[in-house]
C-alpha cells in the first residue's frame, strides 16, 4: 500500500516552458522506461542542480511504497485510476 511522500510545506507549480525540437529529442531519448516528459526533465534539472554543486529540494518520505514513488508516481496514479 502507497501511504505517500509529503513535501515540507512545498507546493508543485505547473509551468510553461518553451523547449527547442532538439531539446525536447533528447528529453524522451533519456527518460527512463514508463517516466513522463515532466518527470524526466524534474530528474534532469535536480541532477545537474546537484552536479553545479547546489542543494537539492527537501522531502520527507513516509510510508510504504516502492523505491521510485518520486520519479514513477503518475504511473502508479494511472494504474490505480
Amino acid at each position: 500500500m502507497i501511504a505517500g511522500y509529503y513535501l515540507r510545506r512545498t507546493a508543485m507549480a505547473r509551468v510553461t516552458i518553451y523547449l527547442p525540437d532538439a531539446i525536447r529529442d533528447l528529453v524522451r531519448e533519456l527518460a527512463e522506461d514508463g517516466e513522463s516528459f515532466s518527470a524526466t526533465v524534474t530528474r534532469l534539472i535536480e541532477s545537474g542542480a546537484r552536479a553545479s554543486g547546489r542543494p537539492s529540494p527537501e522531502w520527507i518520505g513516509s510510508g510504504e511504497g516502492p523505491g521510485d514513488l518520486g520519479l514513477m508516481a503518475e504511473k502508479y496514479l494511472r494504474e490505480i485510476a
